[in-house]
């Protein structure tokens, strides 16, 4: 049997570019956590730029100057922002953490009645399974309990370490305006210190990833804040004027948190909570959280063509295998993750995937 060194190889070369792809993408993901204050600051800079650019254009300032003016405004909302997010946070997280016995208490009692008036035998289930299910009722609200007891407490140790609030927000603050004011003297240093054709070579990828993803980024940001935004608005009026809703932040950081997943949407959340109150007795609490949850599917209805140029071009069922691969290495991160780096495979290894991946590396052309 004769064997094809030339053919072997090439496919062996292939494959070695993507383990090396796939080992640099994993590094970056580990670096970009560890140097997450820069991250952010990167981010926030991608989205000062239209601003920045616009006030050159309309004041003809140099963009120090017209860096610095956006970069003061930005860090002031950012400052004042975070002050209130971090003392309310702080107080809603609290209150809900004394009182969590009180409303699994409650939330036990609502199951045992729906599952006590409940006619099983329509649907004739054994005696056994009626047992499981109600018995079943008490282990599942635990489990949740833990899960809330254990995600609240790391929520009030993060907001209550105030130092290291204080030492990333000031590295994050000074990075960006670094970015801001010396963009230009940055990308000629990379430039400089790197290869030509890697320059190239990497400057097309970013482009590309700038332009796909960090355009579905930004979108995907403004329509969470939006409805983030929206959400947060509306809890209060609701509270304000008499209904019960006690932790509006957090439901409102809860449904940005679920808006924000592909696939899933606010409604995931608001839907299953407006049922709830109806069975609970609070009919009209259920309608007003229908009502706002209208009013944020129309503002994101009519935000979303105007803000998504155009489809990422990745099925649902593979958006939804990277948030459950994203959640079994990442936990609840990883859902938001894993599209993001579904979204990066794709544009990295377009070619593969547009030739066919396997007759792309096995071909003998």
């Amino acid at each position: 049997m004769i064997i094809d060194i030339s053919y072997w190889t090439r496919v062996l070369t292939r494959i070695l570019y993507v383990v090396f792809i796939l080992l640099g993408l994993i590094i970056a993901l580990k670096l970009s956590i560890f140097y997450l204050p820069f991250l952010i600051a990167f981010i926030i800079y991608l989205i000062m730029e239209p601003s920045i650019k616009w006030i050159m254009k309309k004041t003809k300032a140099t963009r120090k100057i017209s860096s610095i003016i956006i970069f003061l405004i930005v860090s002031i909302v950012i400052l004042g922002a975070l002050t209130w997010l971090i003392f309310t946070l702080f107080s809603e997280a609290s209150n809900l953490l004394q009182d969590l016995n009180k409303y699994i208490e409650k939330a036990y009692s609502l199951f045992q009645n729906i599952l006590q008036n409940a006619d099983f035998g329509k649907i004739r289930l054994p005696d056994e399974i009626q047992t499981i299910l109600q018995n079943s009722t008490g282990d599942i609200l635990e489990t949740v309990s833990q899960w809330v007891r254990s995600f609240l407490n790391g929520l009030i140790d993060v907001v209550t370490s105030i130092p290291n609030i204080a030492i990333y927000f000031s590295i994050t603050v000074i990075a960006l305006y670094f970015i801001c004011v010396d963009k230009i003297y940055i990308l000629d240093q990379i430039e400089h210190h790197l290869p030509k054709t890697w320059v190239m070579r990497v400057g097309k990828h970013i482009k590309d990833l700038t332009k796909t993803l960090g355009g579905y980024l930004k979108a995907e940001a403004t329509l969470i804040l939006v409805s983030f935004i929206i959400s947060l608005i509306g809890l209060y009026i609701l509270k304000f004027t008499g209904f019960a809703i006690e932790f509006p932040l957090l439901i409102a950081i809860a449904i940005g948190f679920v808006d924000a997943l592909p696939i899933l949407g606010s409604g995931t959340v608001m839907i299953p909570w407006a049922i709830i109150c109806g069975i609970n007795g609070d009919l009209n609490l259920g309608i007003a959280i229908i009502v706002l949850l209208i009013i944020m599917s129309t503002v994101r209805q009519f935000l979303e063509p105007r803000l998504v140029s155009k489809n990422i071009g990745v099925h649902p069922l593979f958006t939804l295998i990277a948030m459950y691969t994203g959640f079994k290495f990442m936990g609840i991160v990883g859902m938001l993750v894993g599209p993001i780096v579904l979204i990066i495979l794709k544009n990295i290894f377009a070619t593969l995937i547009d030739g066919g991946v396997m007759k792309t590396i096995f071909d003998k052309r």
